[in-house]
């Protein structure tokens, strides 16, 4: 089957599910489609919604599918997505989540990168709404570089192309290995998206906007602790990168930068040349010392000017927060991103 598969897991969404399941209605996709929704024991009416759209669905000529389990609690979202996904038969992967609007192009635009991009996760550009909510974050999916996909995979803002706008083929999810199915607190999309990124899999953005992204309060992400997501990045980093180097230095001799360095494992550590920042009071104190430290005697890191440091950097200095002057300062040095720094906020 070579039909796209829109795999949608729903918990609690019946307010927003009309909106949904009429964007999926109005694909301008001349191929058939499958449409799989995974009901994770909501407590609303939103199964009995999506009946609702089963005739319309299909006088379109898309299948449809639709199940739930009945245990008392939620398991996740992890697992819902698993189980719409176990039970689709298509050979692509088109995620969608019951809260978001879907725009006529996406599946059709999608689909061909997917063709074009065979190993790669698909996404695309977003609107988010309400208009202004998470505005930083926003215009980082939305104006990082196709190269920047892959460099900035560190950052805290998380995979870089963001999860309800996913596309890929069936093979490509298989490879990588189902969702992690933790329940909450677990961010699943960033596990999958490390792991494709281990499995050798590319990242690809469609440069138009084709989601809908709706920002509201009971969202799942909102479940996840900046802890948990802190130290898998850590790791991720030391895994990706760290173990590639045989020093580096740290671009921010203030909270973050101090905290990624006590983060670091022990070899880890005694890579980073030094801390260095613009402040001149940092710099002026000269050294960082590793108060927590077990060795003796305590670790003292140098605190230098960028110009004075070496390069490769570790950059923990917030994007798109500086009014352009971190990325000037980058320019001057002449760095590349990816071989001579890489940005972990």
């Amino acid at each position: 089957y070579k039909l796209p598969d829109i795999v949608m897991p729903v918990y609690n969404a019946s307010s927003w599910l009309d909106e949904c399941l009429q964007a999926i209605l109005e694909q301008d996709f001349t191929g058939s489609m499958e449409l799989s929704v995974f009901d994770d024991a909501s407590t609303d009416d939103s199964r009995e919604v999506v009946e609702g759209w089963r005739d319309r669905l299909e006088a379109r000529g898309m299948s449809v599918v639709i199940s739930s389990h009945n245990s008392a609690q939620p398991r996740g979202v992890g697992y819902a997505k698993n189980k719409a996904i176990a039970q689709s038969r298509g050979q692509y992967l088109c995620f969608q989540d019951a809260d978001d609007v879907m725009l006529p192009q996406r599946v059709r635009l999608q689909f061909e990168a997917s063709v074009l991009h065979p190993d790669s996760l698909i996404g695309c550009k977003v609107q988010r709404v309400p208009e202004g909510s998470t505005e930083r974050y926003t215009r980082w999916i939305n104006t990082i570089t196709q190269e920047q996909l892959t460099t900035q995979v560190y950052t805290s803002h998380g995979p870089t192309v963001v999860m309800p706008t996913w596309f890929c083929s069936r093979d490509c999810f298989l490879k990588v290995g189902a969702f992690d199915e933790g329940g909450k607190g677990v961010p699943e999309d960033l596990l999958f998206f490390y792991q494709s990124l281990r499995q050798g899999l590319g990242v690809h953005r469609v440069d138009q906007c084709l989601l809908v992204y709706r920002y509201h309060e009971k969202a799942a992400t909102h479940s996840v602790t900046e802890e948990t997501i802190w130290k898998m990045r850590v790791d991720f980093l030391q895994e990706r990168v760290l173990s590639q180097w045989e020093h580096f230095t740290i671009w921010n001799a203030g909270k973050q930068g101090r905290k990624l360095y006590r983060s670091l494992s022990l070899i880890n550590q005694k890579k980073v040349k030094a801390l260095c920042d613009v402040d001149e009071n940092k710099i002026h104190k000269g050294f960082y010392t590793y108060e927590e430290s077990k060795e003796r005697p305590k670790p003292k890191i140098p605190v230098l000017h960028y110009k004075d440091a070496s390069a490769p950097f570790i950059i923990c200095v917030k994007l798109d927060m500086t009014g352009g002057v971190l990325e000037e300062n980058l320019n001057s040095l002449q760095l590349k991103e990816g071989i001579d720094y890489y940005h972990f906020n």
